[in-house]
């Protein structure tokens, strides 16, 4: 390990180096490329150059426990439990820190929610869940764009799809995937029995034209006048897009434009995405079929999340973790869940890594 962090302490310095020269800024390619990388190091070397510090300090202590002096021998012993659990604590952030970096956590995603079994209600939740992850979006200062989205008529939604950019927005949601259970009385109850429905949700990294190429012969491009909530029609063109991937059968649709030429963009960014993460899956199922995977299933058919409204609770199943604090989780504060989540896939991973 410290082999590792001595050479990654010379890459920074080297960095360092580089954005000190006068003309770097020259050469705006290479001056973002160089920024990127120090930043990119600049967290673990600080997290090493303290724990060297704090392992000199250690030394320095136990050697003056040989000291003639009684007090010093006094001083130096009892300073070194703190620094002992601080050289500790340094260690295991160092080991963290130098797990292998998820490629896709610095890309935007494509977030999809969909309403699943409970009818209106579960529509309802879904409209719920599209704007708890439009406030934490709100809250990051990321920039959600909406893609599509299917309403029901009474402030339901079947479908919505979000485009979200910002920094490492995928990082943050990615454990989000999977089945969303809301347990609550429906304003329709009469008889205030909890109703359970469920919604599902997706989260892509977003492919850009380099991780995903399509061939223009692999869409079949369909364009049809765009309709809302009852089949009303929202515009008097025929600007919605319907892209079928033919090599996978994949179906994509968008008419939340007027113009015909931005849903065919919109539905291509959707349609690389989803791609991408069929990709992913693929590789993944490869993968798990040579040795179990130490980091979870992340099926998105498994059920990850309840909300229970008559509680006031929220439960993350594959962590165990209970919050009461239903209202500010649904107002957007996800912190709680998406730090616990990252701490526990972590820890996974640096199992998994001292089994290899």
């Amino acid at each position: 390990m410290f082999k590792k962090l001595n050479e990654i302490e010379a890459s920074y310095d080297e960095l360092e180096q580089q954005l000190a020269e006068p003309d770097i800024f020259n050469d705006q390619e290479r001056y973002r490329k160089v920024t990127k990388s120090h930043s990119e190091l600049g967290e673990v070397v600080r997290v090493y150059r303290e724990y060297k510090k704090i392992s000199g300090d250690l030394a320095d202590n136990k050697e003056l426990l040989r000291d003639k002096d009684p007090d010093i021998r006094e001083m130096a012993q009892a300073e070194i439990p703190d620094l002992e659990e601080r050289l500790e604590e340094l260690t295991e952030d160092l080991k963290v820190l130098l797990l292998p970096k998820d490629p896709l956590d610095e890309k935007n995603i494509i977030l999809e929610i969909r309403a699943g079994t409970g009818g209106e209600e579960a529509a309802l939740f879904a409209a719920d869940l599209f704007r708890m992850y439009s406030r934490y979006a709100e809250e990051k200062r990321w920039k959600a764009e909406l893609m599509e989205q299917h309403e029901t008529g009474t402030g339901g939604l079947k479908e919505v799809i979000v485009n979200i950019s910002g920094e490492r927005v995928y990082s943050h949601l990615k454990y989000e995937s999977g089945t969303h259970r809301v347990q609550r009385v429906p304003a329709t109850e009469s008889q205030g029995r909890i109703h359970t429905s469920a919604v599902t949700v997706a989260i892509l990294p977003e492919a850009e034209e380099v991780d995903m190429d399509i061939k223009p012969d692999e869409i079949r491009v369909d364009v049809y006048r765009s309709s809302g909530p009852g089949g009303q029609s929202v515009n008097t063109t025929d600007s919605a897009i319907r892209l079928t991937h033919l090599p996978t059968g994949l179906v994509v649709t968008c008419q939340d434009e007027k113009s015909q030429h931005k849903n065919k963009a919109k539905a291509l960014k959707v349609l690389r995405s989803r791609l991408l993460q069929m990709e992913q899956e693929k590789a993944k199922a490869e993968q798990d079929a040579n040795r179990r995977s130490q980091v979870g299933t992340g099926d998105r058919s498994e059920r990850i999340r309840t909300y229970n409204f008559p509680q006031g609770r929220v439960s993350d199943h594959r962590i165990n973790l209970t919050l009461y604090k239903l209202d500010q989780v649904m107002e957007g504060d996800l912190d709680d869940f998406v730090n616990a989540l990252s701490a526990h896939y972590q820890a996974e991973a640096l199992k998994s890594q001292a089994g290899n």
